[in-house]
This record gives structure tokens, sequence and C-alpha cells, in this order.
């Protein structure tokens, strides 16, 4: 499991998801410069439930090495809606207001997307490569490949 690089990748996306319900995602700046208010990702419920849905698709397909097909579209339907998350992070930056400053965990999602990408990537080669091996495995079987 931990030998294949989508595996490092799925972990890789996973922990930058979770590291996501403890950070900070834009705090207002007051008079002085001082931070007069802090907005996290779990404060705002739909950030939550989509966050909570990512982590469990990636700790899924973490689980699922055996089934790389499945592997696969749960890596895919995570870096959707990862692409979702950042859009809406994108949103909320250009709708927001001068004082309002972002910290550089918004672009966790768009970070945690290419590692998605990447390890479905590297698991439809994987895919390939056993289909290929079972094939030649069936036609040494039965006699067409000497």
């Amino acid at each position: 499991m931990w030998q294949r690089i989508q595996t490092l990748y799925l972990a890789l996306a996973a922990g930058l998801t979770a590291a996501l319900f403890f950070s900070v995602k834009a705090f207002m700046l007051g008079p002085g410069g001082v931070r007069a208010q802090e907005w996290t990702y779990v404060q705002f419920y739909p950030y939550l439930v989509l966050l909570i849905v990512v982590t469990l698709l990636h700790l899924l397909a973490l689980g699922s090495y055996k089934f790389r097909v499945f592997q696969m579209r749960t890596a895919v339907l995570a870096a959707l809606l990862l692409l979702a998350l950042q859009a809406w992070i994108a949103v909320d930056y250009f709708m927001a207001e001068d004082a309002l400053v972002f910290r550089y965990t918004a672009v966790f999602p768009l970070v945690a997307f290419i590692l998605d990408v990447l390890a479905a990537r590297a698991i439809f080669r994987d895919q390939l490569l056993v289909e290929s091996a079972s094939r030649l495995r069936s036609m040494k079987k039965n006699g067409k490949l000497r």
C-alpha cells in the first residue's frame, strides 16, 4: 500500500484537507493593523460539510488500495469537490472587504486537487499495467503466446 506513489499523493491531500479543520480562513484587520476578528473554515456549515465529505473520500481512497477502479473514482470525486471548494473560496476572496486578509491556507484545496489528479493518473496507470499483464497471462494459458 505505502510503496505506491498514489498512496503518498492521497495521504498528502488528506493531510491538507484535514489541516483546514484547524486553520484560520481569514481575519479582519482593525485599527493599527491588529487582528479584530478571525474566521475559520468550520464556522460556516457548508464549508464544514464539504470538508468532512472530502476528508472521508480521501480516507476511503486510502483504504481501498486493492480496488483500483473504486480508488480512482473516489480520488476523482474528491478532486472535483476540492475544485468546487477552491472556487467558492475564490468567490469569497473577490467579494470580501478590503480589510479582510486571507491566509495561505486558502490555496490548500488547490494543492490537494492537484495531488488528487496525480493520484488518479497513477492509479489508472497501475490498472492498465495489471490488465495488460492479465491479458498476457491468459494468452499464454490458451497457447496463443509462445
